[in-house]
């Protein structure tokens, strides 16, 4: 074997594995069930840093031209804090209100907790109740919990006790310090209305 022969092979196998590297690199787009878990599990921003920020032009058109909800959300959580691109919070919220507006849960619970706490926004108890009941309508825990604590507190209408009740009253967790806030919340939402109301709610008349 010649020196140059040698050398042409071994180019060529370098070459061969630094593209079998960069295969090994390269970030698979998420499906849509796995980014909904990941924004359920609030893992999402981290995990776009994880990727090394290699899918932000996938997300971005996912969001923008395909408006899909859950890319919507993310990319209005990667506007708002700025990761992986320039921080631009108005443009942020205004993807995370198209999710929401689409239904997706997690965009109207954050919208309502972000009312709520004032986060990016002035305090506003009564946008942050309708987004907060919008998401408790379609099962999401965290909103019914960040709800009843608003309405145990004197806010919102005693006309939607009922409904919250019945929500709560028929959720389930496995997670024990959730199962002594849900019961706490319940206790303290019976105080709030006649025994026949909160029988007929835990028996999902409401």
């Amino acid at each position: 074997m010649t020196m140059r022969l040698l050398w042409t092979i071994l180019f060529v196998f370098g070459v061969n594995q630094g593209v079998n590297a960069q295969e090994l690199r390269a970030v698979q787009i998420y499906s849509d069930n796995q980014l909904l878990d990941l924004i359920k599990e609030n893992k999402h921003l981290s995990q776009v840093v994880i990727d090394e920020c290699q899918l932000v032009q996938d997300i971005e058109a996912r969001a923008v031209k395909a408006k899909m909800p859950s890319y919507q959300f993310l990319w209005g959580d990667m506007l708002a804090y700025g990761v992986c691109i320039k921080k631009d919070i108005p443009l942020g919220l205004h993807y995370m209100k198209l999710a929401a507006d689409q239904g997706l849960a997690e965009g109207l619970e954050q919208l309502g907790r972000y009312y709520h706490v004032g986060k990016f926004m002035q305090p506003d108890m009564a946008k942050a109740i309708v987004y907060l009941r919008e998401a408790s309508n379609l099962a999401n825990l965290k909103a019914q919990l960040r709800l009843a604590k608003i309405y145990n507190q004197g806010h919102g209408s005693p006309l939607d006790y009922p409904s919250l009740y019945s929500q709560l009253h028929n959720a389930v967790t496995d997670d024990k310090s959730t199962y002594k806030q849900i019961s706490q919340a319940l206790s303290k939402l019976a105080e709030k209305m006649p025994e026949h109301v909160v029988l007929a709610a835990k028996a999902g008349k409401y």
